[in-house]
């Protein structure tokens, strides 16, 4: 009886078996899961390259050269990085119809899963800016007084302080900024395309681009309130001083006229 009372288990024997045979379980996923994900994660980004890389050669490589190395026509593409081709693809910039002071924003041509794959060839040339995740340039929460600070301070000189773009030298411009993609604002900042300086977070923070591009969804967008009536297109003193010359001075001319006709009349009289 004592042999048997001796060979009894314990009640909690069970239970700590399971746990054991749950943690090699565990063990065993964390050993061998992450590394068949990360096989696969990098097996889908080296089709993503291979696929992009013949998209390349037929829509840009005549003009940025077999390797993104850039040729007379176009500018070298190594170190550009993903954010640079979202952007300019993704707006129809590129490919350009022709060469030109500044290649205009046109249909795109794309769809996002080729222009993903494009971005996935020119990132492998070289480090460059990714493409930013929706909770880096979601407007969200920004702060939109602080955003038109930080617009008038550093975009305002080319963009109008409301975005309505405007005209530079030798037959460049600031495009118009109204109902652009945030995404594509944020993106914009980061690589500084065509004629615009470039923004890394180093000079705007990643809260600084999200403040800003609030700024911009106030007062340059399909749901912006104009309050204080007609806005002359919110082109600023240029086109307010037209008006007010046009109008404000042909009607101080009208009233003059007709005041001087009265007194003569009145001195016939």
């Amino acid at each position: 009886m004592k042999k048997l009372s001796a060979r009894r288990r314990h009640p909690l024997a069970a239970l700590v078996v399971l746990l054991l045979a749950l943690a090699c379980t565990g063990g065993l996923y964390t050993a061998f899961a992450p590394a068949d994900e990360a096989q696969a994660g990098t097996t889908a980004q080296s089709l993503a390259i291979d696929e992009g890389k013949k998209l390349y050669a037929v829509g840009c490589a005549s003009c940025h050269g077999t390797g993104g190395q850039g040729t007379t026509d176009g500018p070298s593409l190594v170190g550009v990085g993903a954010a640079a081709v979202d952007f300019q693809v993704g707006t129809g910039r590129m490919p350009a119809q022709q060469p030109g002071a500044q290649i205009p924003k046109k249909k795109v041509i794309y769809s996002q899963a080729e222009i993903d794959q494009l971005a996935a060839f020119v990132a492998s040339l070289g480090a460059g800016p990714t493409v930013p995740t929706e909770a880096q340039y979601s407007p969200e929460g920004a702060d939109i007084a602080k955003g038109g600070e930080l617009f008038r301070t550093n975009c305002a000189q080319c963009h109008n302080f409301t975005g309505k773009g405007g005209a530079l030298t030798n037959g460049k411009y600031a495009p118009t900024l109204e109902d652009v993609d945030p995404k594509h604002l944020y993106e914009a900042m980061q690589t500084g395309p065509q004629n615009m300086p470039s923004f890394p977070d180093t000079t705007l923070t990643e809260k600084n681009k999200q403040d800003i591009i609030a700024y911009l969804h106030a007062v340059n967008s399909n749901d912006s309130e104009s309050p204080g009536g007609l806005e002359l297109g919110g082109l600023g003193p240029v086109s307010e001083g037209l008006f007010g010359w046009i109008f404000g001075l042909g009607g101080l001319i009208a009233v003059a006229v007709w005041v001087a006709a009265r007194t003569a009349k009145a001195k016939k009289s």
